[in-house]
């Protein structure tokens, strides 16, 4: 199942849909992405990584959601529901407070009310041209009534959590579900017309990229959400009491990130139990994720070697413990369902010796961050000097500062480092870490667009263990321009890294 054993050298942008530019308050899959796309091509780069394309959940976060099979109905861009005849035109949209953050609360209502506009229309055509393409989604998506269905039902308890839900609906009773479909049969066709939207706009987009030689990462984290419909559904798989809570969840110790670790609280799988039918949880959703991606990013690999288990109740992460978790047993499943998958593992953090032996085993390509790899001792796995070709290399990720936001609050041990081992006095840190990666041996190197840019640290993504403020930073359309494209290209053909179109 590995990816690159015989690719060529490559290299990519790391970008989430929801930072591209446009005008409706958060990125979207319409005309802005494919001029990025159209960049991209002109730079002459292989790979777009994304993050993960579902619904978000607490804190707007993609890494949290209460749908892991469905899509993030935020990236439907108006316009195209306007070509498809659904909309007779797209009113304003609501004024953002800024052009650089995306507005996803006042977004998100906005756009919830125009797609069930769509949605009516849709459904009162019955000629529609769109109509058989819906049927066959419906008919395909062997995920998406259940989910619409959840999703329902938490929308009309005003967002409760399913283990506090009436007994017959937490406990799935078949008399219940049935009575609830009737119930919510509005809502649910609206949910699932919703979903199809979506994911027709994306599968177009992800052509338009395939078109232009570029191929798609995808994000898969190793855990679901506890609030979900894939936990509602499925409870049996997880480490859960009768009534729902569970007995322990999942979390990382103490690390470069939390010096009290990281408590994430979502169930931990019962992997024994998911042997007894070979997976078929993990079969479901990785061939879902490889419908709407060409490459897989699976988050925190490390799990499946070992998985660290807070006791539920705990305050913070540091009163956990490694548990064994399914090692190669697992991936062995895999291949035979799905072949050889195009998988990259997320292999950062504490990865001991069973670890390491795991990645070996299944050939999957690891990762490299260089912003980790300086202040410490020549034989750090990170520095470029150690760096393997079966591994993708990164300036940073949408977990670190933007290369800038970073030098700017270095350690004084880390800037000497860097500036001895690059000889650089750090004025264009980007520049020269961008570089760095794309001259690793390693197969694959993927660039942050904020990196590409130099933005400063206001450009952070994402800043782990904060529950608020994270996700919403856009780029702005000019950044998009003949000249960025021509730099990037430079680079890429420098380093052996440019796309053969």
């Amino acid at each position: 199942m590995s990816l690159l054993a015989d690719a060529p050298r490559a290299a990519g942008v790391l970008l989430h849909p929801t930072s591209l530019p446009g005008p409706h308050g958060v990125g979207e899959l319409g005309v802005e992405a494919r001029r990025f796309l159209d960049w991209m091509s002109e730079a002459g780069a292989s790979f777009w990584q994304v993050l993960p394309l579902v619904p978000p959940g607490s804190g707007h976060s993609p890494y949290a959601t209460p749908a892991a099979l469905a899509m993030d109905p935020r990236l439907i861009d108006p316009r195209e529901l306007v070509a498809w005849g659904l909309l007779d035109r797209v009113p304003d949209a609501p004024a953002a407070d800024s052009l650089d953050r995306a507005d996803f609360d006042r977004t998100t209502a906005w756009k919830s009310q125009l797609v069930r506009a769509a949605s009516a229309r849709l459904h009162a055509r019955p000629d529609h041209p769109l109509r058989p393409a819906l049927a066959a989604f419906r008919a395909e998506a062997d995920w998406v009534e259940e989910t619409a269905l959840f999703l329902a039902l938490r929308a009309a308890r005003r967002g409760e959590p399913w283990w506090r839900w009436p007994a017959p609906l937490r406990d799935r009773d078949p008399g219940a579900l049935a009575a609830a479909r009737e119930t919510h049969a509005h809502a649910i066709e609206d949910l699932v017309t919703t979903q199809f939207l979506v994911e027709r706009q994306w599968q177009a987009l992800r052509a338009y990229a395939s078109a232009r030689g570029i191929r798609v990462i995808g994000d898969l984290p190793i855990y679901v959400d506890r609030d979900s419909a894939d936990v509602w559904a499925a409870r049996d798989q997880f480490q859960l009491h009768p009534d729902g809570t569970p007995r322990a969840v999942a979390g990382v110790p103490p690390d470069y990130f939390s010096a009290t670790g990281q408590l994430w609280g979502n169930p931990l799988y019962d992997w024994e139990r998911m042997a007894q039918d070979g997976y078929a949880f993990w079969r479901r959703r990785l061939r879902r994720t490889f419908e709407q991606v060409d490459v897989v990013r699976i988050d925190h690999f490390r799990a499946f070697a070992a998985y660290w288990a807070v006791p539920a109740g705990a305050p913070d992460a540091r009163g956990g413990r490694w548990v064994e978790g399914p090692g190669r047993h697992f991936f062995d499943a895999m291949r035979e369902s799905l072949g050889e998958a195009p998988i990259i593992a997320e292999d950062l953090g504490i990865a001991g010796p069973e670890v390491h032996a795991l990645l070996e085993a299944v050939g999957f390509p690891g990762m490299a961050v260089l912003q980790f790899a300086f202040g410490g001792g020549a034989d750090n796995a990170y520095l470029p000097h150690n760096h393997v070709r079966n591994a993708v290399v990164y300036p940073g990720t949408h977990d670190n500062d933007t290369t800038v936001g970073w030098w700017g609050s270095a350690d004084e041990s880390v800037r000497d480092h860097v500036r001895r081992y690059l000889r650089t006095d750090g004025s264009d840190i980007a520049d020269v870490l961008c570089r760095a990666a794309l001259g690793s041996v390693a197969r694959t190197a993927i660039l942050p667009l904020q990196d590409i840019l130099a933005l400063g640290g206001d450009a952070r993504m994402n800043v782990p263990g904060r529950a608020e403020g994270n996700w919403t930073w856009r780029v702005r359309a000019e950044a998009f321009n003949r000249d960025t494209a021509s730099a990037l290209r430079e680079r890429l053909e420098l380093y052996g890294r440019l796309a053969e179109r």
